[in-house]
């Protein structure tokens, strides 16, 4: 049960590596976690689990199959949605394990109350699970234990066990006190005299001192009230609980007198905090040998599963609202890690459906993308703005959702996971202030390569497009060949198109299996057709395209010119 989890297989030995600062931002992780939901502590907790990447093939697929159920259950999500806010009542259980000393009557009713919620939450779930045709691996494990937890941990003795403790906590119904009065008659000192199991009402005690304070005659002479014990020391003797009569286990040294000294404290609500506290130390401690005996009950680690229920069901509820939209999403195929391949069909960013699922009028372009053995690095070249950062960015969102076993935004794709993503988009100038860009960025590739395998997936965006084109493009070429050599997978993308020209060559002198190609975004009849496709690199036919859809070649502005002097 200790192992029971939504995100792994009980026994995986998975590794997981964590996303670097730098890819974080890069990916556009918190754009993405913020689309999902407004809630900080869910945003934190997916953001979390979004962030730790493995590349283990069993685990993945054990998400994915996980995935597919709660995405074909909206009834799993919503019931699970109204059982998280008892899940996270019962984090804070765990601490009652931990107790040392004697807690408050009120800190135990509070409790009763959580370990209710406890019952409450493992009846409703089981009762989810077995309603629905579940078929993953994950839910089909949660369905079992659940089962029985409730079968074996004996649920209709603990719920009476709850109710008659939750009873014996509230027979409290009132507390007598005896107060002293100094010369000016003002509350001096104060003591418990006795806890009650009945409220004062008028008949009784209460209504004899009104008639005795509306006399007439002289106040009682000493401090002996009749039918109470005596005012101190209590008597830790008494062996009931009724007017008259001091709790049980009251102790001579914990009856004591407080008085405050500060000006307009109020020693009644001084003395009573203390007080009532001390003297209910041998109750609590007899409700707590009640309840300690379900401490240990496993169903307490279904708190574990908090946020992974909510990774799920949040991005459940977005890629519902993708659908909804019309765009493609799917369950990706989980291929072996030392194929180092992919092939993605009609795959675009999924900040785009976003954004459209806001409402935005977005035409969004879907694109084949595939790694293989003939192309495992590609030098992507275009106009501005014409897709490269938007196409190089959804490669990597892809392959993270796919690894975290969520729907990808694509009609298909099978894919070898990566052991990690490394991105290396423009820095921000504060960042570059001691090293200068172009030494901050090759300190950046620098570190990329220490970290990196040959089942890395890198990303570079724009990289040394900071310096001179003679540097730039000087370092960019050895950067290339060390992605070959390594054997990553990779997408460059630049403007220096000299970088992306003989390749066969670049390819030859280079030892490796990751053979580089080029890769280019589209222009049709002047407009960015944000389509990428295999291609040498286009470089002047590009600006010839722009320059003749806006008439800006020499023959159009001749032209206009002769026409003006013609007039």
């Amino acid at each position: 049960m200790d192992e029971l989890s939504l995100l792994h297989p009980k026994g995986s030995k998975a590794v997981y590596r964590a996303l670097t600062k730098e890819a974080v931002n890069d990916l556009s992780v918190d754009f993405l976690c913020e689309a999902l939901t407004k809630d900080a502590y869910e945003n934190n907790c997916i953001k979390q689990l979004l962030t730790s990447i493995t590349d283990d093939e069993e685990v993945i697929r054990y998400r994915r199959d996980v995935f597919d159920d709660f995405l074909r259950f909206p009834q799993l999500r919503s019931d699970l949605t109204a059982l998280l806010a008892k899940l996270n009542d019962l984090k804070e259980i765990e601490r009652f394990k931990k107790d040392t000393e004697a807690s408050s009557l009120w800190q135990i009713v509070n409790r009763l109350r959580e370990m209710g919620g406890y019952v409450d939450c493992i009846t409703q779930i089981k009762n989810t699970l077995e309603s629905i045709d579940v078929r993953s691996q994950g839910l089909l494990e949660l369905k079992a234990a659940v089962q029985a937890v409730y079968n074996d941990s004996g649920f209709p003795v603990l719920k009476q066990d709850i109710e008659d403790t939750m009873a014996m906590a509230r027979r409290l119904r009132s507390i007598t006190l005896g107060v002293n009065l100094d010369d000016m008659l003002r509350p001096k000192t104060v003591g418990v005299i006795s806890l009650n199991d009945k409220e004062f009402s008028d008949s009784g005690i209460l209504k004899r001192f009104i008639k005795f304070a509306n006399r007439d005659s002289e106040l009682h002479h000493g401090s002996d009230v009749s039918g109470f014990v005596s005012f101190h020391p209590a008597n830790p003797s008494s062996t009931s609980v009724g007017f008259g009569q001091l709790v049980i286990g009251a102790q001579g040294d914990l009856n004591q007198v407080f008085r405050s000294e500060v000006t307009g404290a109020d020693p009644l609500s001084d003395a009573l905090k203390k007080v009532v506290t001390d003297i209910l130390r041998r109750t609590v401690t007899e409700m707590k040998s009640m309840l300690n005996k379900y401490v240990g009950i496993e169903g307490y680690s279904f708190v574990s599963l908090m946020s992974e229920i909510l990774f799920y069901i949040r991005f459940s509820e977005l890629c519902e609202k993708i659908m909804e939209k019309g765009l493609p999403l799917c369950k990706a195929e989980v291929l072996n890690r030392g194929e180092r391949s992919c092939d993605i069909k009609d795959i675009y960013n999924i900040k785009l459906a976003i954004k459209a699922v806001r409402g935005e009028d977005i035409d969004i372009v879907t694109n084949e993308f595939a790694f293989d053995d003939d192309k495992r690095i590609y030098i992507l070249t275009g106009p501005n703005r014409g897709g490269k950062t938007t196409i190089t960015q959804a490669v990597g969102l892809a392959f993270l959702l796919a690894q975290s076993g969520i729907y990808v935004p694509a009609s298909s794709m099978s894919f070898s996971p990566c052991d990690n993503i490394f991105t290396h988009f423009p820095a921000d100038e504060n960042d570059t202030v001691d090293l200068g860009r172009l030494g901050e960025e090759s300190k950046r590739l620098s570190e990329i390569f220490e970290d990196a395998t040959e089942y890395s997936l890198i990303l570079l965006n724009e990289s040394l497009a900071t310096t001179n084109v003679a540097e730039g493009l000087y370092i960019a070429k050895d950067v290339v060949k060390a992605m070959r050599y390594l054997g990553v997978r990779a997408v460059f993308n630049t403007h220096m198109h000299d970088l992306a020209r003989n390749l066969d060559e670049v390819n030859g002198s280079v030892e490796g299996d990751s053979r580089i190609a080029s890769m280019v975004t589209g222009v049709d009849n002047g407009r960015r057709s944000f389509k990428v496709f295999i291609a040498p690199p286009q470089g002047v036919s590009y600006a010839r395209d722009i320059a003749e859809k806006y008439g800006v070649t020499f023959d159009k502005i001749k032209s206009r010119i002769d026409e003006k002097s013609a007039k």
